[in-house]
């Protein structure tokens, strides 16, 4: 049946299949079967390579081919080719294709020159100019070509004005592309869209408008130059190009204001974006548009709410944040939401309570209020976005607007940190069951975790931090199996630390419970956790010993771990992106952590994967340090200090060559300081002070710039660091005095032809070397000046 069907196949797709090239070699055994018919084939997505666009080269009725995200080779276009003369549409997107995939010799291209009317070869490893004249000896009639996403360095070719002059389409944004703007962009006759965002072009605007004829006014539809390096005024000239749909100029380094006379001609305008640019619009201006989307981020809008926005009916996604902005936002303006799927209006200074109005808003939109002076009550009716950020406002209610509504069936994360919100937490979880991230750090709960907030099974994030929680945690959060971040800590929660936080959250990467009133001891459950990077339980009342299951912690033992593993899948994950400044900009939940970064309590807004830390500091722990310690080879920072612990500590601990702080003071620890501690060159801060160490501290790498301080209060230390003397370092032995021999008259003579022979090496190297190599103290002071302008920069840059 299915042989008789081939013949007359005229499209096929098999996309996503995991098909290999011999998959595709048995299906195309016999290409004739297929020849007289298949006009239609998508292979997207599959495990295909050169050998099978080889193959499909052999079908001559082939109107369009998608190939893209496969792994093409270097040889793709290699030797000779036999298309499809029908051949319009080929797609070679994300199918890791270099340079020299495009050898001018190559004869592919040639055979179906007139044919060939949109090319993809987006999201690849391009880099050199070779493409460029490729394609100019190969196409003849390109309507579409996208370049977009490659590593293109150097100028645009002037080949683009001449050649390429049926180009209706031409997306070259996101590569390292330098120099002018092209005027031949502007004398390209067929040219509706150029997307250039996201490159280093450079050169005033007005000449790139001065120098073209634009004969192509008419029908241009799209401009899109954002994030280059532009410089100059915005010409009144742009206005010729009245047919522009979409206009995207943010994010460059245009000089003077922008102001409604530049946009009066637009009055087809449907997406403008101008980020980062000076605008400069009357109060009574009415934009003769009407925008989808409008971008204006940074632009010094304030201090009044912009009124003209009024008259723009037709949004679906709308940026103003961070404009200076000082007022109400106009009841008017709230009614706009039931269009919208993204406003963000954060880092402002809106001011007032936000009226409780009756609003469907179907989009589900992501609504971004955060960081401004917001008041009151959260209205209801915002319960019906899928993402609110909040914080950093002065909102002081949570109860009534959870709890006096029905089911948020759409909402997915809710950041309402950083307020002045009072009272118990709510007990209604229920209705938002869908949340994926949950803060409400900082702000003045109190009370006990309710119940019900196990009910939110689909949570990945939570975090309480810094409030007056008490009481124990309550059983119904082990349903919360899916959680990559619990943070809990500063407030008053006692009990032991459950079982079931090893047994049921086996995907947390951050365990953060500082500075609460847990007690009991660390429980053998936690070694679970083997994705665990960040376990902060410092500042509580835990006891007994620290278990030696440690070495199960999979992630913390591994110096690389797998990108599906790393603290960026919990940023994005389940999150809609939007590409709002010209550059693609999520609009998921940003996880903010508070650490106790090597001595100093710091904030990580995106922490980095090197950020491997364990900090049990504060407690009672008892017994040794467990030498499987040394089996967490990609730790970066350990901080056991202020506890009961005794031992000595583990030579293993040498082991961890990623360290760059240690803290085990203000313990009972015995013994000498292991040689291999000093093996480890990134530390960076070391503190061993006040145990019950002994013997000389060792010397090696950097460890002689540590100061006295990492040392002291251990009775039975010496060393240099401590200027104190071990013992047996008696006097050094001199020989006894002789009188010098006598010298003959030649002895004399080459003595000074050798002493003024080696005076330029001494002056001139060792003069300035000598003393650091040599003399210890200046090698000191010099590698410990080096240790701290390290640290300085470190700290400065985070």
């Amino acid at each position: 049946m299915i042989s008789k069907l081939i013949p007359n196949l005229r499209e096929l797709r098999l996309v996503g299949c995991s098909l290999s090239d011999t998959n595709i070699q048995s299906l195309f055994y016999s290409p004739s079967n297929f020849s007289t018919a298949l006009t239609i084939l998508d292979l997207s997505s599959n495990k295909l390579t050169s050998s099978t666009f080889q193959l499909l080269s052999n079908f001559p009725s082939l109107v369009i081919l998608d190939l893209s995200y496969n792994n093409m080779t270097s040889s793709v276009f290699q030797g000779g080719f036999n298309f499809s003369s029908k051949l319009q549409n080929l797609d070679l997107q994300n199918c890791s294709l270099t340079d020299g995939s495009f050898p001018m010799s190559s004869s592919f291209i040639m055979r179906s020159s007139s044919s060939l009317v949109s090319l993809d070869l987006s999201s690849n490893l391009l880099k050199s100019s070779t493409i460029f004249y490729w394609l100019f000896n190969s196409t003849t009639n390109l309507h579409n070509l996208l370049l977009n996403n490659n590593m293109l360095e150097g100028p645009i070719p002037d080949g683009f004005g001449k050649v390429m002059n049926s180009l209706e389409v031409l997306e070259l944004y996101g590569n390292k592309l330098q120099g002018k703007i092209p005027s031949f962009f502007g004398n390209m006759c067929a040219l509706q869209s150029l997307y250039l965002s996201n490159n280093k072009l450079n050169g005033e605007f007005s000449s790139f408008f001065r120098n073209s004829s634009w004969c192509n006014r008419h029908i241009f539809r799209m401009l899109r130059l954002s994030y280059n390096r532009l410089t100059g005024m915005l010409p009144k000239s742009i206005g010729l190009l009245s047919e522009l749909e979409y206009l995207n100029l943010a994010g460059n380094s245009l000089e003077g204001d922008v102001t409604e006379s530049h946009l009066s001609n637009f009055s087809k305008l449907k997406y403008l974006r101008l980020s980062e640019l000076s605008l400069k619009f009357v109060p009574s201006w009415v934009p003769p548009f009407q925008l989808i989307q409008l971008g204006l981020r940074s632009c010094e809008l304030g201090p009044t709410f912009p009124s003209w926005l009024k008259t723009q009916s037709s949004l679906y996604e709308l940026d103003i944040s961070d404009n200076g902005i000082n007022d109400s936002v106009p009841d008017w303006f709230w009614n706009k939401l039931q269009n919208m799927i993204l406003l963000n209006m954060s880092h402002n200074y809106l001011i007032s309570a936000i009226p409780n109005i009756s609003l469907k808003l179907p989009n589900r939109p992501s609504i971004l209020l955060n960081s401004n002076q917001f008041e009151g009550k959260i209205p209801s009716f915002l319960l019906q976005a899928s993402e609110l950020m909040l914080s950093e406002n002065n909102f002081s209610d949570l109860f009534s607007f959870l709890c006096d509504q029905g089911t948020a069936s759409n909402l997915g994360t809710l950041d309402v940190s950083h307020n002045q919100i009072k009272r118990q937490l709510p007990d209604c979880w229920k209705s938002v069951k869908q949340l994926l991230f949950l803060d409400l750090s900082s702000n003045k709960l109190s009370g006990k975790i309710p119940m019900s907030m196990g009910a939110l099974v689909n949570m990945e994030a939570l975090v309480l931090r810094n409030n007056s929680l008490m009481g124990e945690l309550p059983s119904s959060l082990k349903n919360c199996s899916s959680l990559f971040m619990l943070d809990l800590s500063e407030n008053m929660l006692s009990g032991p630390i459950p079982s079931w936080i090893g047994e049921s959250m086996h995907q947390l990467i951050i365990l953060n419970m500082r500075g609460n009133h847990l007690s009991g001891n660390l429980p053998i459950h936690l070694c679970y956790l083997k994705r665990i990077q960040l376990l902060d339980l410092s500042r509580n009342n835990l006891s007994r010993g620290i278990p030696t299951c440690l070495k199960n912690w999979t992630a913390m033992s591994e110096l690389s771990i797998n990108s599906s593993d790393t603290l960026s899948h919990i940023y994005w994950n389940n999150n809609t992106y939007f590409e709002i400044y010209g550059l693609y900009s999520f609009g998921g939940y940003t996880l903010d952590i508070t650490w106790m970064w090597k001595g100093v309590e710091r904030g990580f807004k995106n922490p980095e994967l090197e950020l491997k830390s364990i900090d049990l500091s504060s407690n009672n722990l008892m017994g040794e340090i467990p030498k499987e310690v040394g089996y967490l080879l990609g730790l970066v920072s350990l901080n056991l200090s202020r506890n009961n612990l005794s031992g000595e500590i583990p030579s293993q601990i040498g082991n961890l060559s990623s360290l760059e702080s240690v803290d085990l003071s203000r313990n009972h620890i015995s013994g000498r300081i292991p040689s291999s501690l000093s093996e480890i060159d990134y530390l960076g801060k070391l503190d061993l002070s006040h145990n019950s160490l002994s013997g000389r501290i060792p010397s090696g790498r950097h460890f002689e710039t540590f100061e006295a301080s990492s040392f002291e209060g251990n009775i039975d230390l010496c060393g240099e660091q401590l200027n104190k003397t071990c013992p047996g370092d008696g006097d050094q032995t001199t020989a006894e005095h002789q009188e010098p021999p006598v010298k003959g008259d030649d002895s004399v003579f080459y003595e000074g032809l050798y002493m003024s022979l080696g005076i330029g090496y001494f002056t001139g190297f060792w003069g300035l070397l000598g003393p650091l190599l040599l003399w210890r103290p200046w090698r000191i002071a010099y590698i410990r000046f080096l240790n701290r302008l390290t640290d300085y920069v470190y700290v400065w840059l985070w």
